[in-house]
């Protein structure tokens, strides 16, 4: 057996890159042809709509890789202090039309398909979303990602390559069905394979202690199973500059891919079992953990991927630094700043202690120093059910170093704790990384805290709340950690790409600057008061309603009223979220028009996002939703004045039609339970009214747009917890509320379940019996605010002014202006223009 003082990477000597010979591109015209002969082997004749596709994508991708191949060249030659964004999910969406949109070639790309015969729109349509994240933390990373390109941020991100993604959701007869999603069906054009870079990554085994050459007694890994990262490389090309930066994604190989001798004695089940086990790690995103099993393969997931990516991060630095002493360690924070997207990757606290403890030999407490300068955690959630949290028996088996180290930390955290703070046990039992309450737990989270300089919320209200509640010792014990920066989303997706046509009025009104700075798009607020403009505004509005209902309908076959108000609530199905409430809503209408109720609004209610596969009461949540869409949809009563929709399988592309098309942005968790929302933020850029209670980024978008052109509803945090303590009693809004009390009874009596009348009588129950994110507590007060939003959406010319000064008052909300944010108070690094002369 090797000690680490053998295994230990050298320290390769400084060499200045050689720039190599980029070619010179051809027209795109001719690339397009090109490509379909010599990348796809085929001819115009007999090439189908995907090999279009493919010829397409390789055309763009030369133009990405030219200023990739400048990019790295530039990285590697200055050297600049860099950022890596580690997260467990990227949910990057289409590559062809981001990659040319952000090169600024999305009108040649169009001119050169059409020069050849073929719509570009409808080439674009054959590209799958890649299966590499589920919601909101997935498609912020991806942001981000934009944004530092965009910015000139030396970044790269890192996570896993997942075969199947989460699931493909289709909806029969009601309920939730998980398909595999297959999205690498046809290939990735736009990744490369990196079998050059490849981690061993160790699981399992036992700890032993000898001396080293020193003296010292050092802690040594011993007879642990090996599992092989392997890279592949997405470029990420920024909006208007030459930067691409490089997400870096992991899947995992067997070390040992096939056992000939089981194959040779007839058992080929066998001889495979050690790949197939192996390979189950980059296989799907979040396995259903409600088993033993499940929940030992997503640890197994946190921390192969953290681990590859540490090992690359350090074989990087070293390979341009000539470590000598000590001392030359010092400069890994000045080089390497490491963001923790939420407690998934907290591991990695653990992981470079145990690089730089075990397999460098450096001193405990001077590689603790580094640690704590090169992390920062950003929190994603208020409610202590998700902060992430491992059995220390399933830890210890599974990563029986990294327990140690862990409890390590632990210690001399404690200590500094009660030095400061002495006498004050409760104090340490409840700041310690080690739960003793709850069966002996890893508290991820608090690792993660500890472990970092800093540790932002992503709202102002939710950064304030962590200071009080969730962290509010470690607020205490740290002052100054905890921070905040607000989260945004990249204008480029989102606004540039989603709706060209509010773009390009955009464009006509006030110039193109605010594609590259959206605070420039403040410039169209007196248009507001111009009836040219919302004239305009309102036709580009219902062209993207006309597109969302063909999309539904195909999807569907339902078919909508386009003059209705689109209402709109896309987004993880999770109680919290409480898509149940709108449910509620629906019901009430139904019952009003059933009624002959004169006056109400035309409305289609749009629902959309997926339940985690073992979350049983979002689930059941989905099949009421389609059970009462199916008895509304079908009542000739109802006609046109109410329709309700489930757009299946909600994903990055159906979300690029979904905002545009919306007219009003459901945002209505609980007050004190929604971190940000991001939704709430492209809803909003794209000319949606929110309706919302004052929770997560709602509270901000409040203050840019103003009280006046946002539906506020609800009781606001400190009411939340008030009402909690002075002991809630959700049947006395049932008693006291006859409307409300006749929805729930025709859910309770199975008036839409007529097959089964008791499939909803859980539902039902806990409302009554529990509540716990007082959907009936607020029923009154939501119901009052869509009554005003149905009367504003029948003086279009007052709602369409409202919508303006939303899109006008976004520019907070860009993710431009988070990683400015970040990049300024957190990672302290500048943008690196790399199209400069070599020294």
């Amino acid at each position: 057996m090797k000690t680490p003082a053998e295994t230990k990477a050298k320290p390769k000597k400084t060499v200045k890159a050689k720039s190599g010979a980029i070619p010179k591109l051809a027209p795109i015209d001719q690339a397009l042809q090109n490509h379909l002969i010599f990348s796809s082997f085929k001819t115009s004749d007999a090439a189908t709509p995907r090999d279009w596709y493919d010829a397409a994508s390789y055309t763009v991708r030369d133009h990405v890789v030219e200023r990739w191949v400048k990019t790295a060249e530039s990285y590697y030659r200055d050297d600049p202090k860099r950022v890596y964004y580690l997260s467990l999910e990227f949910l990057i969406g289409r590559m062809l039309s981001n990659a040319a949109l952000n090169l600024g070639i999305s009108d040649e790309l169009k001119a050169g398909m059409a020069t050849l015969g073929h719509d570009l729109e409808n080439t674009i349509e054959l590209e799958t979303d890649a299966a590499l994240g589920n919601g909101g933390l997935g498609r912020l990373a991806a942001c981000f990602l934009d944004s530092m390109a965009t910015m000139d941020i030396p970044a790269a991100g890192y996570g896993i390559r997942y075969e199947y993604g989460m699931f493909r959701q289709s909806i029969e007869n009601g309920r939730q069905v998980e398909n595999p999603d297959n999205w690498l069906r046809y290939g990735n054009i736009w990744e490369f394979q990196r079998p050059e870079a490849t981690y061993n990554i160790k699981f399992h085994g036992h700890v032993v202690k000898f001396p080293n050459d020193r003296g010292e007694e050092v802690q040594h890994w011993v007879d642990a199973e090996h599992v092989i990262a392997m890279a592949h490389d997405v470029p990420v090309p920024g909006y208007g500059t030459e930067t691409v930066n490089n997400l870096r994604l992991w899947s995992a190989k067997a070390a040992r891919e096939f056992d000939l001798s089981h194959f040779n004695d007839g058992n080929y089940e066998k001889a495979v079992e050690e790949r197939n086990a192996t390979e189950n790690i980059s296989k799907v995103l979040y396995p259903n953990d409600t088993s033993v099993l499940g929940k030992e393969l997503r640890l197994k997931q946190q921390y192969f991927f953290v681990s590859a990516s540490i090992q690359d991060i350090l074989r990087r630095f070293l390979s341009t630094h000539e470590i000598k002493t000590q001392d030359d360690w010092k400069m890994l924070p000045e080089k390497i700043a490491i963001q923790l997207n939420d407690t998934h990757p907290s591991i990695g606290v653990a992981e470079m202690m145990y690089q730089l403890v075990d397999v460098h030999q450096l001193p405990w407490a001077f590689a603790w120093e580094q640690v704590v300068k090169i992390f920062a955690y950003t929190n994603h959630t208020l409610m202590p059910e998700a902060l992430e949290t491992w059995t220390v028996d399933l830890f210890g088996r599974l990563l029986p170093r990294h327990l140690e180290i862990i409890y390590q930390i632990n210690y001399e955290f404690l200590h500094m704790v009660n030095h400061h703070f002495p006498g004050d046990p409760e104090l340490l039992r409840r700041v310690s990384i080690i739960d003793e309450d709850h069966g002996r737990r890893v508290r991820m989270a608090h690792l993660a805290v500890v472990g970092s300089h800093t540790v932002n919320g992503v709202a102002a209200l939710h950064s304030e709340l962590l200071k009080s509640t969730l962290f509010a010792d470690f607020d205490r014990i740290l002052p100054g950690k905890l921070t905040n920066v607000t989260n945004g989303i990249t204008p480029r997706r989102w606004l540039n790409q989603a709706n060209p046509g509010l773009t390009n009025l955009i464009e006509k009104a006030i110039g193109a600057e605010f594609k590259k700075d959206l605070a420039q798009i403040k410039k169209i607020t007196p248009l507001a008061d111009d009836a040219d403009f919302r004239k305009a505004f309102a036709q580009v509005k219902l062209a993207n309603k006309k597109r969302l209902a063909a999309k539904i309908e195909a999807k569907t076959g339902v078919k909508l009223n386009v003059n209705s108000l689109f209402d709109v609530q896309i987004k993880r199905i999770h109680e919290y979220k409480r898509q149940l409430l709108n449910v509620l809503h629906v019901i009430t209408l139904y019952n009003r028009i059933r009624r002959g109720e004169q006056g109400i609004t035309p409305r289609t209610i749009i629902f959309g996002g997926k339940a985690a596969p073992g979350y049983w009461m979002a689930k059941h949540i989905i099949r009421l939703i389609n059970d009462v869409a199916t008895i509304v949809n079908e009542d000739v009563a109802v006609g046109d004045k109410l329709k309700v929709v489930y757009y299946p399988n909600y994903e990055v592309s159906a979300a690029e039609i979904l905002f545009p098309g919306s007219d009003l942005s459901e945002q209505i968790s609980t007050a004190g339970t929604e971190a940000s929302g991001t939704g709430n933020m492209k809803m909003a850029l794209n000319g949606a009214l929110t309706i919302g209670t004052l929770d997560g980024a709602n509270v901000e978008i409040k203050e840019e747009v103003g009280d006046e052109n946002i539906f506020i509803f609800g009781l606001t945090t400190p009411q939340v917890a008030e009402l909690k303590a002075s002991g809630y009693k959700p049947r006395d809004y049932y008693n006291n509320n006859p409307e409300l009390k006749q929805v729930l009874d025709m859910i309770a009596d199975g008036y839409f379940s007529i097959d089964e009348p008791n499939r909803y009588q859980v539902i039902v129950d806990n409302l009554l019996n529990n509540d716990q994110y007082l959907l009936l507590a607020d029923y009154a007060s939501y119901i009052e605010a869509q009554e005003r939003v149905g009367k504003l959406y029948q003086h279009q010319d007052d709602w369409t002014r409202m919508a303006i000064l939303n899109v006008a008052n976004m520019a907070k909300f860009s993710s431009d202006r988070a990683i400015g944010d970040y990049a300024k108070n957190i990672w302290h690094v500048t943008p690196h223009t790399n199209v400069k002369a070599k020294k």
